[in-house]
């Protein structure tokens, strides 16, 4: 079969293994997964497999192709094995069928990111049965990212940080086309990500009975006044040259530009159309109010009540700064408001610079010739931060059709009916399979 077939084949059984995370520690079963890559692997000369498990059916596969010059660069190929769960009534064919339908793949996983993984797989395993390469291969079917890698990238990096090499990692997601705004094309391609900065804002005030409110402090008026005064912080838009680039790529109106750049006119973010979310979000540390409670019966006053944050900031932001930002916005309340930290990461960012991502360049020019490459920073999270944090560069990366653009890889993942088209998925095997040439010399 050719390599596309091994991919495809592949993929729909790692669809129908139904490795759903549902976030708690004895979910996601990537057990299975690793079961159909390992037996995937049989046979296949020339690689080194080892499991990793990190609880009851939480397992990472490690497959290496050992290089035959120890001093050149390493490839890591991190794919995820977990999918988040589903509602199965509002999907109208069965998400773990991996039915193929006009051309599309559906299944959970299809876009995040199975179709990556399925590919970065065969692609290694083509790659071992061509003889050993230069520069040794890794691809690492990794579990749990989808609840954000403590039972998988994140317990490896800190449990078996020698498991495989850190140092050049591709993982999700690239390859999709921007709508520039004169009809030309430019292709995205993700170098980091915004960190985490979640907060959880405690108040107090005067419990009691319900019918005797008169003279005592309600919680409930107070955290809805914390939320409030939350509400109208105005982040300032950032001044990376990351943000810049995304809006000149568009090739928008010079006034429509400067409004964008200089963040005089939010109204201006309608010009991305279906990415002015994302494009916002990419501007600026962003903060959402997502959960506030209090109380718990009706006839009772709460003594206390909280609201939590989800905060991403953007490389270059602290904890520090981001609590600065909120007591700032908090005025006279700042000393009746408790701030505790939930998770807190860093952004991470990689260059636009170096083998990688020149190889990287290299191979998109070759689908797509003269069309430019605009690195962007993703508003969520993925395994690669792990690797950054050990001092490798990690890159997100695979290839749309002309017509596929970010948005639409956007409205795939995690939604109802996720599919992938059957042309991305021959196109992101044909682009993996050139960049192990180019990158590892076979």
């Amino acid at each position: 079969m050719s390599l596309y077939d091994d991919t495809l084949d592949l993929l729909r059984e790692l669809i129908r293994n139904a490795c759903v995370n549902d976030l708690t520690p004895s979910s996601g079963q990537e057990v299975r997964n690793a079961d159909t890559l390992e037996r995937f692997f049989a046979d296949t000369p020339g690689v080194e497999i080892a499991r990793y498990e990190s609880a009851p059916g939480r397992v990472t596969i490690v497959v290496t192709v050992p290089g035959t010059d120890p001093a050149a660069e390493p490839l890591t190929l991190l794919g995820h094995t977990d999918v988040v769960p589903v509602d199965t009534d509002r999907w109208t064919t069965d998400p773990f069928g991996a039915d193929i339908i006009d051309g599309r793949l559906y299944g959970r996983g299809a876009m995040d990111m199975l179709f990556i993984t399925a590919t970065m797989a065969a692609v290694t395993r083509d790659v071992a049965r061509s003889g050993r390469p230069t520069g040794t291969l890794h691809f690492v079917g990794v579990a749990d990212e989808e609840a954000r890698g403590g039972l998988g990238a994140k317990w490896l990096s800190e449990e078996h940080p020698d498991a495989f090499s850190w140092r050049n990692c591709l993982s999700e997601t690239g390859g999709s086309h921007l709508p520039v705004a004169d009809g030309s094309d430019a292709l995205v391609l993700v170098v980091g990500e915004k960190g985490a900065a979640q907060r959880r804002l405690h108040v107090t005030g005067d419990a009691g009975h319900g019918s005797n409110p008169y003279g005592r402090e309600s919680a409930i008026a107070k955290i809805g006044e914390v939320a409030r005064r939350i509400a109208l912080i105005d982040v300032p838009v950032s001044e990376d040259p990351l943000w810049q680039g995304f809006v000149r790529a568009f090739r928008f109106s010079p006034e429509v530009e400067q409004a964008l750049l200089d963040g005089t006119d939010t109204t201006a973010f309608e010009h991305f159309g279906e990415l002015s979310r994302y494009a916002h979000a990419l501007s600026r540390l962003t903060i959402s109010q997502t959960v506030v409670r209090a109380g718990s019966a009706i006839n009772v006053l709460p003594s206390s009540a909280i609201l939590e944050l989800d905060i991403r900031p953007l490389p270059g932001t602290t904890q520090d700064d981001v609590d600065a930002i909120l007591t700032d916005a908090l005025g006279d309340l700042a000393d009746d408001v408790r701030i505790e930290h939930l998770i807190t990461e860093p952004a991470t960012v990689s260059p636009t610079s170096g083998p990688l991502y020149d190889a990287l360049l290299a191979t998109f020019d070759e689908f797509f010739p003269g069309v430019p490459v605009v690195p962007t920073v993703a508003a969520g999270g993925s395994d690669l931060r792990f690797g950054r944090r050990l001092g490798g560069v990690g890159y997100g990366f695979a290839l749309h059709a002309r017509q596929r653009t970010l948005g639409d890889v956007f409205a795939q993942l995690h939604t109802h009916d996720e599919h992938i088209d059957l042309e991305d998925l021959d196109l992101t095997v044909q682009a993996y399979r050139s960049l192990a040439r180019r990158f590892l010399g076979v």
